[in-house]
């Protein structure tokens, strides 16, 4: 993955979130709309993350009548990056000692237990 995109501050990704779940390219116009209804964010403050997101070549641009953006990185590539790197910096690597922690602080219920043990059984 880019090197940049392990750069993306919290408010960046909620603009790739929003382009993650869109089906296309979206306009600045809706992009904007949506983020000062959900996060109540100005116009500037909107623009600034895009120019960022978009230095940081993790979306694209294409001029139309406006401007479109697009993701170049899907949602499961960031979350598999992110996942990776916090098992390494707070889990020295070993995803077996996230669960256990996840385990000891009651993050996972009895039921989430049983269905991890499902998707870890092996056939024989």
């Amino acid at each position: 993955m880019n090197e940049l995109a392990e750069r993306i501050s919290d408010s960046e990704l909620e603009v790739m979130k929003l382009l993650w779940r869109a089906e296309d390219a979206l306009s600045s116009t809706e992009i904007r709309e949506e983020l000062q209804k959900t996060m109540g964010w100005g116009a500037t403050t909107i623009k600034t993350l895009i120019s960022r997101l978009l230095g940081k070549e993790v979306i694209a641009q294409e001029k139309r009548q406006v401007f479109y953006y697009r993701a170049l990185i899907s949602e499961k590539e960031y979350n598999n990056w992110a996942t990776g790197r916090l098992i390494n910096r707070l889990y020295r690597g070993s995803a077996k000692n996230l669960v256990a922690a996840l385990v000891d602080s009651e993050g996972l219920s009895a039921e989430d237990i049983e269905e991890l043990r499902a998707m870890f059984k092996v056939e024989g």
